[in-house]
């Protein structure tokens, strides 16, 4: 088994005034040659957008992008006729494919909007375009490693064109989880939002992220009340 930590300090971080963001892998000017990706996962934004502002309509081709509300309501609107909102318990993915434009506003006029912003390489390029959302069932995350992201239409959660599952969950002090990977050729990258826990024996605090490679299976004791991201992709496309 191979680990990789990232302590939360230690990420990127462009703050915009309208858009404060911290980057767990090489973004914008934020450029690490040690922080590139972790297999096919490429990006991983932590983004907090001020009232009423947000990301102009613009450009993107080839990358799976899934957004995970945490705060707030996030207004999407793109060029296949999609005007959504979504909300914390929502989940966005959208395959850019041969390419798409679009914009994400804060829908709220006196709160800011808290968000994940994580891309993908994909399996297969220069697909249509797509967009899905969908919504968490109430209680779904409590103690409960809940699938978000798969590669299969018909499975749980929404899907996207790489060989990748995400799971996310909530849990109280002093519970345990396993999570078994779907593909033992994948590593898993584990963001722990709020908490504290010990991954495999590594501990993480609040917006630690830990890569893990060459393993099948990760356990997970909750030492505090915890809200964690588990992300188990191809290490190479």
């Amino acid at each position: 088994m191979r680990t990789t930590l990232h302590k939360a300090d230690t990420r990127g971080h462009a703050n915009h005034g309208w858009l404060n963001s911290y980057h767990t892998f090489s973004f914008g000017s934020y450029n690490n040659p040690d922080r590139m990706s972790f297999g096919v996962l490429r990006v991983l934004n932590d983004d907090e957008v001020a009232a009423g502002m947000g990301f102009g309509t613009h450009g993107h081709s080839n990358m799976e992008i899934i957004s995970i509300p945490l705060e707030g309501d996030l207004e999407h609107k793109d060029d296949m006729g999609n005007t959504t909102v979504i909300r914390q318990g929502d989940i966005q993915a959208m395959s850019a494919g041969k390419g798409i434009q679009h914009s994400e506003k804060n829908k709220s006029r006196n709160q800011q909007v808290k968000f994940l912003q994580i891309w993908i390489l994909p399996n297969k390029v220069n697909v249509t375009p797509r967009y899905d959302q969908i919504t968490l069932a109430q209680g779904s995350l409590k103690n409960n490693l809940q699938q978000i992201v798969s590669p299969n239409t018909n499975d749980e959660g929404i899907w996207i064109h790489q060989n990748a599952w995400f799971s996310l969950g909530e849990f109280d002090k002093d519970e345990a989880s396993t999570y078994t990977l779907k593909d033992t050729a994948n590593g898993v990258y584990i963001f722990l939002l709020e908490g504290k826990c010990t991954v495999n024996g590594v501990t993480l605090e609040k917006r630690d992220g830990l890569g893990i490679e060459e393993t099948d299976k990760i356990d997970i004791t909750y030492n505090e009340n915890s809200k964690i991201l588990l992300m188990e992709v191809p290490m190479a496309n």
